[in-house]
């Protein structure tokens, strides 16, 4: 059987009116796009932020009639762009496995590989993490992670204490496990990454304490300041500027501090919030987005 697909565009304050017609003509499934290449973050835990102009995917199955529901939204004021608005026939294909089409093995620098569970490393030989995209943020294909594990790949971590603050997945903790660090803490303002970091730590054969989870308020009771000689934070620029001072205290005198998420024209406000206790290097960047790094004074 074929499908239906329709994409329609609109402002993310008509969403819930234009959904909730779509469903009503039958729609099976409906999905968010970026109309814009926009990127959005989510600030507060559980928030689920849109895009300014987005565009809903809806899938229709072959024998549904569209025709009137065309000839609503092209009259309808607050759909965007009527001029795309087109039915576009899709044939059927094992939906449930489409998608990791897009996801392959990566390497980063000479030893590291990240590589999905359905693809065989490519180098056995090599550090190899199998990781799956899910529910919590790190699969090596974002900019801001791949920049992380770069950095990571080309350093030597044996001996080293680490600290991964906002974790996600686990992938930047467990690659600091496998390169080498002699002790990793994982931390985490959302419970589903501790679930996820702990899942993929045990799919990695990585032992459950050889990776210490926690959340901020746990691990603010565990940890012993100036001590860590990697604190890496791939997270966005508002908590990096207001958790610098924490940062600062857990980081000893020349040890180093890794941070992404960063977009290229907030790196200018970041480096000089941590320019005040490390001697920050030049901004590397990938795409769009920054890493930074700098040596505790």
């Amino acid at each position: 059987m074929n499908w239906q697909q329709l994409k329609i565009q609109i402002h993310p304050e008509h969403l819930d009116f234009i959904e909730a017609q779509l469903l009503n003509a039958g729609a099976v499934s409906i999905t968010y796009l970026d109309a814009e290449d926009q990127p959005i973050f989510q600030i507060e835990l559980g928030s689920t932020p849109l895009w300014d102009n987005l565009v809903l995917c809806a899938l229709f199955e072959e024998s549904v009639e569209l025709d009137s529901l065309l000839t609503w939204l092209h009259k309808n004021p607050v759909i965007e762009n009527r001029a795309t608005l087109a039915v576009e026939t899709l044939a059927d294909q094992a939906w449930e496995r489409s998608w990791m089409d897009s996801f392959s093995a990566m390497q980063f620098g000479e030893k590291l590989w990240i590589c999905p569970s359905w693809q065989e490393p490519p180098d056995a030989d090599a550090i190899n993490i199998m990781l799956d995209p899910g529910l919590a943020f790190g699969s090596g294909s974002h900019g801001t992670t791949s920049l992380c594990l770069q950095w990571l790949a080309q350093e030597d971590l044996n001996n080293c204490r680490v600290v991964d603050y906002g974790c996600g997945s686990g992938i930047l903790a467990i690659a600091a496990a496998l390169l080498g660090a002699a002790s990793i803490d994982a931390i985490d303002n959302d419970p589903q990454a501790i679930l996820a970091t702990e899942d993929n730590c045990a799919r990695n054969g990585l032992k459950p304490n050889r990776i210490a989870t926690y959340l901020p308020d746990e691990f603010d009771k565990q940890s012993e300041p100036a001590c860590v000689d990697i604190l890496l934070a791939n997270i966005l620029a508002e908590p990096l500027h207001s958790l610098a001072g924490k940062f600062t205290k857990l980081v000893r005198p020349g040890g180093t501090i890794v941070l992404s998420g960063l977009l290229a024209d907030q790196a200018a406000e970041i480096i000089e919030r941590y320019s005040e206790w490390f001697d920050m290097s030049a901004p590397v960047q990938l795409e769009d987005w920054i890493r930074l790094t700098g040596i505790r004074r």
